[in-house]
């Protein structure tokens, strides 16, 4: 089974739930399931900063797995994690590989590879 994760959900959603469990298991190749995305939202985009700890360690697992890691990109931009406009920006200061797009963005960039479950957390 093919999942995307969506992180949403304020607080410490992508430190917690992504860097105590989703993490371990995926770097531990015991996850479950073939991860093809994750969508990061409001703080949760503090993690993909160049030199966060979890985000260094995710930036690694998403090349060697082809997960895809994109912020939304109001998001980012009101954090000082992208530069540009909503609709055409750019990531800066963010861990390797990391995209940044609105849904239509994140469609098109799943479309060749499509989950079979997405998952809110």
């Amino acid at each position: 089974m093919k999942v995307a994760y969506v992180f949403s959900t304020s607080g410490h959603t992508a430190s917690y739930k992504l860097g105590k469990m989703i993490l371990p298991q995926l770097e531990e190749g015991r996850h479950g399931a073939q991860v093809v995305g994750m969508m990061f939202f409001d703080d949760n985009n503090y993690i993909l900063r160049a030199g966060d700890p979890i985000g260094e360690r995710l930036a690694r697992v998403a090349e060697e797995q082809s997960i895809l890691l994109m912020m939304c990109d109001q998001c980012a931009l009101e954090r000082g994690l992208a530069e540009g406009e909503p609709g055409n920006c750019r990531t800066t200061g963010t861990v390797a590989g990391v995209h940044v797009g609105c849904f239509p963005d994140l469609y098109a960039a799943l479309a060749g590879n499509p989950p079979d479950q997405v998952i809110t957390l």
